[in-house]
């Protein structure tokens, strides 16, 4: 009896052990448990079916547990069919013994799939706000998904869910404005986490790889990072017109390598908030249209700007932005190099750079400043543009081996007026190579302009061609300088010593001055202005003429000779007067031709030689917008006497007519008239005509001249003589 239960027992462990073995190695196909898989899918969604063929089994001895296993089972949701390439699942070998169909895990594998077939089915699984938002933004695009479910003792899934995955030619719609293609990445999903990992996408033809995105729930709200990384991504003109709908800033083309890191929150409302993002780029080329006004300070100027080599942080949170960089540009011929720094926060927005140029020019013409040399020179500005959008700039600073000009603390209003400069240092050479050393100097609302030495040559030749209509209108309000200066340079030969007094400016002209200096002979030039009942009245006397009037492109070889100037501005019309007394001129174009064709040879030899001199030349003219009306111009010497009247539409049309009479003619005609020409002159006489009328006129580059001679002089300039005869 003891053999039979022996041998009954050794033969029921060996065939234990072959079964066991047999479960385990091979497995068993059976359709014993598909009603209760079917059940337990029904018990996730009531909407789920599955269809399954047979089911394997594999006994996993050492954890009491049996594996469950069918291929190509068909996941059917409403109309919807998600082809199945496994389900995998576990329950223990105790629920079995007690008749019990306890699945403690799910494992499902799909094949390629449609993204919204599968993102639907796994929001019925667990309604997450990350899948709403996946299921909004997802328009097309494939994946294949490993989905592992638990569950608990009452068949319920556990929080502890995992769906692993890529998905390939994915499309995302973004906002309704931003369209993603061609997406592909691995993911990985779980109830706190959503991971992207080696993402490739398209917008707009641009190709992106983002390293990693990370989806996660905190506080009720979606908070989402990641990394994007570019290489040599090139954007042309077409996309930025293809993002932006138009191309305001001018770009032509931009290639980069980039890594940048981001975050964002995503609330209920799909509404993005706390969004930061930090980058530094290599910015190898940005081409963009030139549309800044910057001929008058880069004379070489190009029509397309080019940045090269740049290296580049940027920084952007809620406060505000940061951009740090470096690198070449391309504005005029040759490259300058340039450092930079942006920071917005609050509202408020520093601005910080530094242009370092060797081989370009660079010119300040309100300073007649013009970098010539090949020395580095370093242009640096820092700015700050406030809430009000009124500019600070604490620092303007140009800097090299032979110049400084230094401002400092100069106040913008936001239409971008001097409101005030605290400082000014200058020490410079000028185009004509002549130093320049002042300082400007805010206080007690005043300012002062003190120094050494001014070459005041280039600005005397823009005031005598300057034109009303464009006044260097720069300040805010009126502003009132006082001026200490102990040499100020008009040409090559002259200057002024203790040039001081007042001078004071309202919307760019001025409105009142009180300027007074000595040349070396002690000889005086002074220059007032004052503004009374709407009438603005200046006056300039100089007792050298020759260092202001010799600028004058029509006279050659002007000297000597004194000036006397007045002029009266009332609603917009000036009525002005100059004199000039004891002069000599050498050379006049258009008087040597008038001479030459009225066969005056003498007097035309003696103009183009050693020159000829006058006793007074006094013109009164009156100047209105563009057009200058010459009442007259009367100009009487030794030799010749000059009477004219006509109008310049400057840049336009000369219209001059006049006469001309030699001296011995005046003499005679003077001398005929009875008692009173004996007492003027004698008993002078002289042979010949009396004289010329003649006209001028056409555009100022192309004069006609027509000359008649004459016999009779009129009324007027026999008058105008005897005035400037008995003044003598």
């Amino acid at each position: 009896m003891k053999k039979i239960i022996y041998y009954f027992s050794v033969t029921l462990f060996v065939f234990i052990f072959f079964v066991i073995s047999y479960l385990t190695i091979f497995g068993l196909e059976t359709s014993r448990f598909n009603k209760e898989v079917e059940k337990q899918v029904k018990n996730i969604n009531q909407d789920f079916n599955i269809e399954i063929k047979k089911i394997k089994i594999h006994l996993e001895p050492i954890t009491l547990k049996v594996k469950l296993k069918t291929l190509g089972p068909k996941l059917k949701f409403k109309k919807d069919n998600i082809e199945i390439e496994s389900i995998k699942s576990e329950i223990s070998l105790r629920s079995l013994i007690r008749d019990e169909f306890l699945i403690s895990n799910i494992e499902i594998s799909t094949n390629s799939t449609k993204i919204k077939k599968v993102s639907s089915f796994i929001r019925q699984i667990y309604n997450d706000p990350k899948l709403i938002i996946l299921e909004n933004f997802i328009k097309k695009g494939y994946l294949i998904a490993d989905i592992n479910l638990e569950f608990d003792t009452n068949g319920k899934i556990k929080d502890n869910f995992q769906v692993k995955g890529f998905v390939k030619d994915g499309e995302v719609s973004f906002l309704d404005k931003h369209k993603f293609n061609k997406i592909n990445f691995i993911f990985d999903l779980s109830k706190q986490l959503i991971n992207l990992q080696e993402v490739e996408l398209s917008y707009n033809d641009l190709n992106f790889l983002l390293d990693n995105l990370n989806v996660s729930n905190v506080n009720k709200e979606l908070f989402i990072k990641g990394v994007i990384k570019n290489k040599d991504l090139k954007i042309t003109e077409k996309n930025i017109k293809n993002i932006y709908g138009s191309n305001t800033l001018g770009i032509k083309k931009i290639n980069l390598n980039s890594s940048s890191s981001f975050s964002f929150k995503v609330d209920k409302r799909l509404k993005i908030k706390n969004f930061s993002l930090n980058t530094e780029a290599k910015l190898n080329e940005l081409i963009f249209t030139n549309n800044f006004d910057l001929d008058h300070i880069f004379p070489d100027i190009k029509n397309e700007i080019l940045f090269n080599d740049h290296k580049i942080k940027f920084s952007y949170d809620k406060n505000g932005y940061e951009i740090i960089g470096s690198g070449k540009i391309l504005i005029q011929n040759n490259f300058d190099e340039i450092d930079y720094l942006i920071k917005e926060k609050n509202d408020k927005l520093n601005f910080e750079t530094t242009l370092k140029t060797q081989k370009n020019n660079f010119v300040l013409d309100f300073l007649n400043f013009e970098k010539k040399d090949k020395n580095f020179t370093n242009v640096y500005i820092n700015a700050i543009r406030k809430k009000n959008k009124s500019i600070l700039i604490n620092k303007f600073s140009i800097k090299d081996k032979r110049n400084i000009i230094e401002l400092k603390n100069i106040s913008l209003s936001k239409n971008y007026k001097i409101t005030k400069i605290l400082n000014g240092k200058f020490d410079y050479f000028d185009r004509e190579n002549k130093k320049n050393i002042f300082n400007v100097i805010y206080e007690n609302e005043n300012y002062s302009l003190n120094g050494k030495k001014i070459n005041a040559d280039n600005l005397i030749t823009k005031f005598i061609n300057s034109n009303d209509d464009k006044k260097l209108d720069l300040f805010q309000k009126k502003i009132l300088i006082d001026v200490n200066l102990d040499k100020v340079l008009l040409d090559d030969k002259s200057q002024i010593n203790n040039f001081n007094g007042n001078i004071s400016f309202e919307n760019g002209e001025v409105i009142f001055a009180e300027l007074i200096g000595s040349f070396s002979d002690q000889k005086k030039l002074k220059y007032t202005v004052n503004s009374i009942d709407n009438q603005k009245i200046s006056t300039l006397f100089s007792d050298e003429a020759e260092p202001l009037l010799k600028r004058y492109k029509f006279i050659k070889g002007f000297n000597e000779g004194k000036l006397d100037y007045h002029s009266v501005k009332k609603d917009g019309s000036t009525l002005s007067q100059i004199k000039i007394y004891d002069f000599k001129l050498k050379e006049v174009p258009v008087l040597t031709k008038i001479l030459s064709l009225a066969s005056l040879q003498g007097i035309a030899d003696l103009v183009s030689g050693e020159g000829i001199r006058f006793n007074e030349f006094e013109m009164n003219f009156e100047n209105k917008k563009s057009l200058i009306s010459i009442n007259e111009i009367y100009a009487i010497g030794p030799a010749i006497s000059i009477l004219m009247e006509g109008y310049v539409e400057k840049n336009k049309l000369v219209s001059l007519r006049g006469t001309l009479v030699p001296a011995t003619t005046i003499n005679k005609v003077i001398g005929s008239i009875p008692v009173l020409g004996k007492i003027l002159v004698g008993s002078k006489t002289g042979e010949g005509v009396f004289g010329v009328s003649f006209k001028i006129k056409g555009p100022p580059k192309s004069l006609e001249t027509t000359v008649n001679p004459i016999k009779t002089l009129t009324p007027r300039f026999i008058t105008r003589t005897l005035e400037k005869i008995k003044k003598n």
